[in-house]
């Protein structure tokens, strides 16, 4: 499987490079992947295709605003830094630019001084792990001398913070937003609800790998980034029950899919050793997720069995990404592809600002 396969041309004009003014406005291209049919619709006609004895998974992760200006300390060289993760209390991975000026020992300081970082070590891609110090609340600070961590991709400046962040966002820990939630109004969210649809919420803090090439040319040599994730008893006990009822798992974006499915994972581990043991007990084999949180590296690609997901929402992603792998892994990548075309056809926005698709 070759990393070209999942190439398509998109002009560079149809990369939308800002939000629009009503979230719920944008175009939704339907994907039926059992026969590669498309409808053309609008985002707030999702309702329309979401039925009672479904739930929607959905990622409540909050992006923090990531990205750091600094200078360094003595030569007053300028310095960005972007926050990747927090690997414990005040010590941060990041990624550093320029990464020559940044070796071990270096101090940055942010905000004239209100913020110090000190590099303590190089690790896996040339991220850096860096020390802060200042006086506060960490948050605050970050807030105040911050900026959104926007995708490679968009050059406009963002006006509002807020429309990189979807309306549920809770939890504090993303380098970049789950963009197909960036869709939902808390209008339309009320509409689903009133429909008999439930809601589950889960973690998954987005990281800039997000963004990554796959540099190999096999995509099954690929090494996929690694995020936190967390599914808590009450999202297992609505997904489960979905499942049992026979309605759908619907996915809100590639990060919902990729925490169900890591979930998913873990009870598959856990039966083949139980079955090892003795039979299989009923409570497993009636059970599609369980609580858990941790780190997942799970890829997603054509030849994947789904163990959760029934359908899902996402919006249009970058060529060659193992974003529109996950999605080929789903539909097809013939039909996928197809869809792309009809999209670039069709003019629609794409990436993280842009339109919307839902595979069913």
């Amino acid at each position: 499987m070759d990393v070209k396969d999942f190439y398509y041309d998109l002009p560079q004009e149809l990369i939308a490079q800002d939000p629009l003014a009503d979230r719920s406005g944008s175009r939704l291209l339907v994907l039926d992947r059992a026969t590669g049919g498309m409808q053309h619709r609008h985002f707030a006609d999702i309702v329309d295709y979401l039925n009672p004895a479904d739930c929607l998974v959905i990622n409540n992760t909050k992006v923090i605003p990531a990205r750091l200006f600094g200078e360094k300390e003595g030569t007053q060289a300028k310095i960005e830094i972007l926050l990747l993760k927090r690997r414990e209390n005040d010590v941060w991975e990041t990624l550093v630019k320029p990464g020559k000026k940044a070796k071990p020992g270096t101090r940055i300081f942010f905000g004239d001084g209100l913020l110090i970082g000190e590099i303590t070590d190089v690790v896996e891609d040339g991220n850096r792990l860096i020390q802060f110090t200042y006086e506060g609340i960490f948050e605050e600070i970050l807030d105040r001398l911050g900026q959104m961590p926007l995708p490679p991709y968009i050059t406009h400046q963002l006006k509002d913070k807020s429309r990189y962040q979807t309306v549920y966002a809770k939890y504090d820990g993303s380098a970049a937003a789950p963009t197909a939630g960036l869709h939902f109004t808390p209008e339309l969210l009320g509409q689903i609800r009133a429909k008999g649809i439930c809601i589950a919420e889960v973690t998954l803090h987005v990281g800039l790998g997000t963004f990554r090439p796959v540099k190999v040319e096999n995509v099954k040599e690929h090494h996929m980034h690694s995020e936190y994730y967390e599914l808590d008893k009450q999202a297992a006990e609505i997904i489960n029950a979905t499942k049992r009822r026979g309605g759908r798992v619907i996915c809100v974006g590639t990060t919902s899919c990729r925490t169900v499915e890591s979930a998913a994972a873990k009870i598959g581990r856990e039966s083949i050793a139980l079955a090892n043991e003795k039979s299989l007990c009923q409570e497993v084999s009636e059970t599609w997720v369980k609580p858990c949180r941790g780190w997942t590296d799970i890829f997603i690609y054509p030849g994947y069995q789904f163990q959760v997901l029934d359908a899902l929402i996402t919006n249009f992603h970058l060529p060659e990404s193992t974003l529109v792998m996950l999605v080929s892994a789903l539909a097809g990548r013939e039909k996928v592809l197809h869809a792309y075309e009809e999209a670039v056809k069709e003019k629609y926005r794409f990436f993280s600002f842009g339109d919307a698709m839902l595979v069913v």
